[in-house]
């Protein structure tokens, strides 16, 4: 049984005319992230006048107005009413989503070698990011990190950083989260498609570039698609979706390699299954509700 968090009253703050940023906690919880999409889902379906933009984060939200159309001070009057008709997470609140395998080959060659270029930017330069993840929360190697990385899933907190860059948080009680810090200064190198972790989030690189999280594997298949190739990108160049919940499902070099040529061959579709999601079951007992979210998405 997992113990809820009360949270705190929201923090209103405005950004001149046009912006409203709404805290519902300083520290992320699966309690605020949910409580964030459920006030976000529920203004959307208002659909008011004058709302430009609506952008979920981990633990509070933003929202865009058009002020010739739309007093801040009435949205935030609105917001605090959702703030408080949608409480702390109602039983029978569901939130309809998807849950996708995504198959990651975990300490592959190619972000070894980016990560063992950069270990003077590292806490640990001895090691791996693996052997080093390892280490500083407990596990018996790095077999039994990637056994808890890939046992239970993710949920999309938020997009962000660089376009189709999905920040997730396991689904887990907070005493068994896997924490790691940043890379004391960041790379100038990340692979595309690079697995990472900061703090207790994981993440896919989307593209190459720059970046701080520790690197722990390489994905098959793209989180982006400028050019709208892959049927599962036919919508938009981005695939993630906040409230997404992903099972990172660890494959060995066979596996990827044939993978990447159905991504190379335009064939490759992401495992999907709809789901309804009740958080406030996941919150009571995490292990069944992701025992059942698996056995949907794998039957």
């Amino acid at each position: 049984m997992s113990t809820a968090i009360q949270l705190p009253p929201a923090r209103y703050e405005y950004g001149g005319d046009e912006f409203v940023f709404v805290e519902l906690d300083q520290a992320m919880s699966l309690e605020a992230n949910f409580k964030g999409m459920a006030i976000t889902k529920a203004l959307r379906e208002l659909d008011m006048e004058g709302v430009v933009d609506i952008c979920p984060s981990n633990a509070s939200y933003m929202i865009r107005l058009d002020p010739d159309r739309l007093d801040p001070r009435e949205l935030v009057a609105e917001l605090e009413r959702l703030e408080h008709s949608v409480g702390e997470l109602p039983s029978d609140y569901v939130l309809p989503t998807r849950i996708v395998d995504v198959p990651i080959l975990f300490d592959d060659p190619w972000t070894r070698e980016t990560l063992m270029r950069f270990r003077d930017n590292h806490q640990d330069p001895s090691g791996t990011d693996l052997e080093y993840a390892a280490r500083i929360n407990g596990y018996d190697g790095v077999q039994a990190i990637i056994d808890a990385m890939s046992g239970a899933p993710y949920i999309v907190t938020m997009l962000g950083f660089v376009p189709g860059l999905p920040f997730c948080y396991q689904l887990v009680p907070r005493d068994r989260q896997i924490e790691v810090p940043k890379y004391v200064r960041p790379r100038t190198d990340t692979p595309e498609r690079a697995f990472g972790f900061g703090g207790a989030f994981s993440v896919v690189y989307p593209v190459r570039g720059a970046g701080g999280y520790q690197l722990f594997g390489i994905a098959p298949a793209p989180v982006f698609d400028s050019t709208q190739t892959l049927p599962d990108f036919a919508d938009d160049i981005v695939f993630p979706r906040a409230s997404d919940i992903l099972r990172y499902r660890s494959i060995d070099m066979t596996e990827f390699e044939r993978l990447r040529g159905e991504v190379e061959a335009g064939t490759f579709r992401y495992r999907i299954r709809e789901v309804e999601f009740q958080p406030a079951a996941l919150l009571a007992d995490p292990d069944a509700v992701n025992r059942e979210l698996l056995e949907v998405l794998y039957r």
